[in-house]
């Protein structure tokens, strides 16, 4: 997840704990489009194609540490 901006990791954590893009964005002040932009772009950088696989990717980087 490094590679990533800090803004686009708060929003994979938080899709990773099953938040909708509206209520990310509600937590986030952006627009459900603008979250799901960021996971859109966020996908591929991390090596997933579904949202349900976001948990794996951010509980391997906190063990990662």
């Amino acid at each position: 997840m490094s590679g990533l901006s800090p803004q686009q990791q708060q929003i994979v954590r938080l899709a990773a704990r099953g938040l909708t893009n509206r209520e990310i964005g509600e937590r986030l002040f952006l627009s459900p489009r603008t979250v799901g932009s960021h996971l859109y772009r966020t996908f591929p950088k991390l090596g997933v194609t579904a949202r349900s696989q976001l948990r794996d990717v951010v509980e391997a980087a906190a063990a990662d540490g």
